[in-house]
């Protein structure tokens, strides 16, 4: 399974709803919580082709998006095959 990077703040629905996916699906994550660590955002902004809202989601070496675009792929019945490639 590729790693999984998530991109989050406490207080955001959103990144708890991707998370939750995740956890369902029993994937391991990394997060960067962008509050507790406000030095670490420019770089999601810059990963993130210059998005700044969380979550911002990676697989792999590939860039999700957000908590729509991660239950999309799941509807879509990619997110399996793109956590596994």
């Amino acid at each position: 399974m590729k790693p999984v990077e998530i991109y989050t703040s406490p207080l955001c629905g959103f990144c708890h709803a991707a998370k939750r996916l995740l956890k369902q699906k029993g994937v391991k994550f990394s997060e960067v919580d962008v509050l507790m660590h406000p030095k670490r955002k420019p770089e999601m902004i810059q990963r993130a082709g210059g998005k700044r809202t969380v979550p911002q989601i990676f697989i792999g070496q590939t860039h999700v998006g957000g908590c729509d675009d991660l239950y999309e792929l799941e509807r879509q019945g990619k997110l399996d095959r793109l956590l596994a490639a």
